[in-house]
């Protein structure tokens, strides 16, 4: 595939999103970037989660993941399930009962301004830091296949990537993202279906079911050891919890489900959003069994997040493949990358700054857009930071493994909030949230390193627990 072709395709691209932008925003003010006027059709909201939720990094990392952990990611996939079901009869009712745009607006109510602003700080670091990780594998993607071939250099890359987000969501955000993240999915989902199909055409696979089912890739349970990360219970427990945090504690993805017209609304898309993200994300194993396969048959020397671009690109499967896996990948990136830049942008405004509490609506709107600014840079130094010092495991085992450490604090204080009456000493719930990713990463790198006890995932259920053991010593 020739760069020409790649800079006409994503030319066109953002210019569908820019014309979606233009007719969503049209007389958008800050209630509109922040819920979309509680006016979005669940359904849309559902479909466009599915990408949002899964991102450039699943679309790459997971197949990758394939080769060295077989299918054991669907354990996580199956506890994400119970999680989906938690955020559904739990958090939902909460979030539209106190009539939230910031769910961190919870804490202040329950504990005070200290634990309020905590669990602000520590979703804004979270979300910040994971979309980068996010938009810091496209880029890079996009910079061997295309810009070096130009001489065009990486922070030029990201220069760019970040301003196209920036211009179709500054003005309608939320709003504009309900309707171009559906878009997006819908994108990436074609570019899996083109691809599993073309790969399986080539290697002559008449039923992708049963080759996958009998490849010795396909291994899902893994109840052996339970030292290994991947023990099934660890796997599954965690993934439950990561997607309690991850979507129920995460503004980014939450601040979707609060832009529904009611309750009901809300706990339709999570349902149906639970089921079909299910069966995507066995499908992007399916893809990763098929593509590992096609590697090794055909001498391609390709691993982990470079396996699907290698082989979608620079391999013999034709123009329409790489057209769509680009086409994915892009599309994958930006419905997580543009609600991210939104969700960040409003919780700051909202949770640091306090600007719903300013009278005047004119300066509410001149803070929050540069605030959006100001984000921007932000998420584009950091993707310049990660440049230098990415390492090689896959990109979603980091990101992960991350979120055990930021999201944990947030867990804890939560589910203190929510199953407890006991109050805490505000002034405090700072160095507890502190203090607990701290002893985490000890007790989790001690215990590999004396015992070979791995907690893989599972640091985020260890890390909520220290939070929460921590909020019980110093409630009144």
């Amino acid at each position: 595939m020739t760069p020409e072709y790649i800079i006409l395709l994503i030319v066109a691209y953002f210019s569908v999103l820019i014309f979606i932008s233009y007719i969503t925003s049209k007389s958008a003010d800050n209630k509109t970037f922040f819920k979309a006027n509680n006016s979005s059709p669940w359904y849309l909201v559902a479909f466009g989660m599915i990408g949002a939720s899964l991102s450039g990094v699943t679309f790459i990392s997971v197949p990758g993941w394939v080769e060295g952990s077989n299918m054991s990611y669907f354990q996580m996939v199956l506890g994400y399930v119970v999680g989906y079901a938690v955020i559904r009869l739990v958090l939902l009712p909460l979030y539209y009962r106190l009539n939230l745009t910031s769910i961190y607006t919870y804490l202040q109510d329950r504990f005070g301004n200290y634990s309020y602003k905590t669990g602000a700080s520590f979703f804004l670091l979270s979300r910040t830091i994971g979309a980068a990780f996010r938009l810091f594998l496209v880029a890079n993607v996009l910079q061997i296949i295309l810009f070096d071939e130009y001489g065009v250099p990486f922070w030029v890359t990201v220069s760019v990537t970040i301003l196209l987000i920036w211009l179709y969501t500054f003005k309608g955000g939320i709003k504009t993202i309900v309707w171009t993240d559906t878009l997006q999915t819908l994108f990436m989902l074609v570019a899996v279906g083109v691809c599993i199909y073309t790969i399986s055409d080539e290697m002559q696979i008449s039923n992708i079911f049963s080759y996958v089912a009998d490849s010795e890739l396909s291994k899902t349970f893994f109840f052996d050891d339970v030292k290994a990360g991947n023990y099934f219970w660890k796997q599954f427990l965690a993934g439950a919890f990561i997607a309690v945090v991850m979507t129920g504690l995460d503004q980014d993805m939450m601040q979707k489900n609060l832009t529904c017209r009611n309750l009901k609304d809300a706990q339709k898309n999570m349902f149906w959003f639970t089921i079909v993200l299910v069966i995507v994300n066995f499908f992007f194993l399916a893809l990763g069994v098929l593509l590992t396969d096609y590697a090794q048959k055909n001498g391609i020397d390709a691993h982990k997040d470079q396996l699907f671009p290698i082989i979608a690109t620079k391999g013999t499967l034709g123009l329409a493949t790489a057209i769509f896996f680009l086409l994915g990948l892009i599309a994958a990136a930006y419905s997580s990358a543009d609600s991210a830049l939104t969700s960040l942008t409003t919780s700051f405004s909202i949770d640091i700054l306090e600007i719903d509490k300013k009278k005047d609506k004119k300066t509410q709107e001149k803070i929050r857009k540069k605030v959006h600014v100001i984000f921007s840079f932000v998420l584009m130094a950091t993707i310049l930071v990660f440049k230098y010092f990415i390492a090689d495991a896959s990109v979603i085992a980091k990101i992960f493994t991350f979120a055990g450490y930021t999201y944990g604090p947030l867990l804890g204080l939560y589910a203190f909030g929510m199953f407890t009456k006991h109050n805490v000493k505000d002034k405090l719930v700072p160095i507890i949230c502190l203090t607990a990713p701290i002893l985490t990463y000890i007790i989790s790198y001690y215990s590999k390193e004396k015992f070979g006890f791995d907690f893989g995932f599972f640091v985020l259920i260890l890390n909520g627990f220290i939070t929460f053991l921590g909020l019980s010593i110093i409630k009144k």
